[in-house]
C-alpha cells in the first residue's frame, strides 16, 4: 500500500560475497560470545550466573554513587547497580561467577548475601529509610541449567524453522532460511557481547523474537521467488532471485521501519526493564532486514545453483 522505494533493478546477488564477509565476521563474534557463556566469563545476568538481587525503595531521592559507596564501604565492592528515579528505587545485583561482590564464606547463601546487602545499605544511608521490594535469589548451579535450557532453547527453535521451510519450499529454502536465522542470532549476541552488555533471559528473549521476525520476512522474499521461478522458467535463477528481491524490496522496508521505530519507543521511554530488550529487538530488525536480502537467498543460490528449484 506504501512504495517507501519505486521499482528498482538492484543486483543484490552480485554483492552476496562482500556480504558474506559481512555476515561472516558478525557471525565469528557471536561464537565467541556463545564460548563465553558457556565458559562463564561473559557479562552474564544472575539468570545465568546465579547471584541475587534486591531492589530497595527509598523514602527520598537518592545517588547511585551514595548507594555504591555505602556498599564498598560495608565490603560489597562489584555489585551492580540500576536506578529507577522515578519511584526512587535502586536494583542492587551481586553475582556469583566473576563478580567478587562478597566473600561467600561470610555468607555463603543467598538469604545470607542479601541480608548484608539490606543491612549496609541501612547503615550507609541513616538518613533516607529503605524498604524491600523484592529479593531474587538464584543459585550457581541453576543458574549453569538455565545457561544449557538456553542454547538448548534456540537450538530447538532453529530446527523448527528448518523442518517448517523444508515443507512449506522446499529443502534448499529451509538451508537458506536457517543460516539467516542463525546469522541474525549470532550477531546481535555477538554485538551485545563486544559492548558488554548483561547477557540474561530478557536478551534471550528478545533473541527468539528477533528468529520469529527474521523468519517471516524471509518467507515472503521465498514467497515471491517461489512464484517468479514459476512465471520465468527459462530465466536464470540468479535473474529471478535479484527481480523477487526487487520487488518486495519496498514491502520488507516498510515492516522493518514500524518495528524499528516501535522498538526506538521501548529504548527511550519503556523503563529500564525494557531497555536491553528494545535495544536487541532494534538490532535484530537492521540485522534481520539484511539477512533476508543477503543471507538467506544467496545461501539458496549456492546451494541448489542455476538449477530448477520448483516443479513446472
Amino acid at each position: 500500500m506504501i512504495e517507501i522505494i519505486k521499482k528498482t533493478n538492484i543486483d543484490f546477488m552480485g554483492k552476496r560475497y562482500i556480504a558474506f564477509a559481512v555476515s561472516g565476521i558478525f557471525s565469528v563474534l557471536g561464537i565467541l560470545a556463545i564460548i563465553a557463556v558457556v565458559r562463564g566469563t561473559a557479562n552474564l545476568g544472575i539468570d545465568f550466573a546465579g547471584g541475587t538481587a534486591v531492589q530497595v525503595k527509598f523514602d527520598k531521592t537518592v545517588k547511585l554513587s551514595d548507594v555504591r559507596k555505602a556498599l564498598d564501604e560495608g565490603g560489597l565492592t562489584g555489585a551492580d547497580l540500576q536506578e529507577f528515579p522515578a519511584v526512587k528505587k535502586v536494583l542492587v545485583v551481586i553475582k556469583k561467577i566473576g563478580s567478587g561482590a562478597i566473600d561467600t564464606k561470610s555468607a555463603s547463601t543467598s538469604a545470607g548475601v542479601s541480608d548484608k546487602v539490606i543491612e549496609t545499605l541501612t547503615k550507609g544511608l541513616k538518613d533516607n529509610n529503605l524498604t524491600v521490594d523484592s529479593v531474587s535469589e538464584i543459585g550457581p548451579k541453576v543458574g549453569s541449567r538455565l545457561r544449557t535450557d538456553a542454547m538448548w532453547a534456540v537450538i530447538a527453535s532453529v530446527i523448527g524453522i528448518l523442518i517448517y521451510v523444508g515443507w512449506r519450499f522446499q529443502f534448499s529454502f529451509s538451508i537458506g532460511a536457517t543460516f539467516a536465522t542463525f546469522h541474525d542470532v549470532l550477531a546481535v549476541l555477538g554485538v551485545f557481547y563486544v559492548m558488554g552488555y548483561e547477557i540474561n533471559l530478557i536478551l534471550l528473549t528478545a533473541l527468539l523474537t528477533i528468529a520469529g521476525y527474521s523468519l517471516t520476512d524471509t518467507v515472503v522474499v521465498f514467497d515471491r521467488i517461489r512464484e517468479n521461478l514459476r512465471a520465468m522458467i527459462k530465466e536464470p535463477v540468479t535473474n529471478v532471485i535479484n527481480k523477487s528481491i526487487n520487488e518486495v524490496l519496498s514491502r520488507t522496508l516498510v515492516t522493518s521501519l514500524t518495528v524499528f521505530f516501535a522498538s526506538l519507543a521501548l529504548y527511550f521511554f519503556g523503563g529500564e526493564v525494557l531497555h536491553d530488550f528494545a535495544l536487541a529487538m532494534a538490532l535484530g530488525v537492521i540485522v534481520g532486514t539484511y539477512s533476508s536480502v543477503f543471507v538467506a537467498s544467496p545461501v539458496v543460490l549456492l546451494w541448489a545453483g542455476d538449477k530448477q528449484l520448483v516443479k513446472k
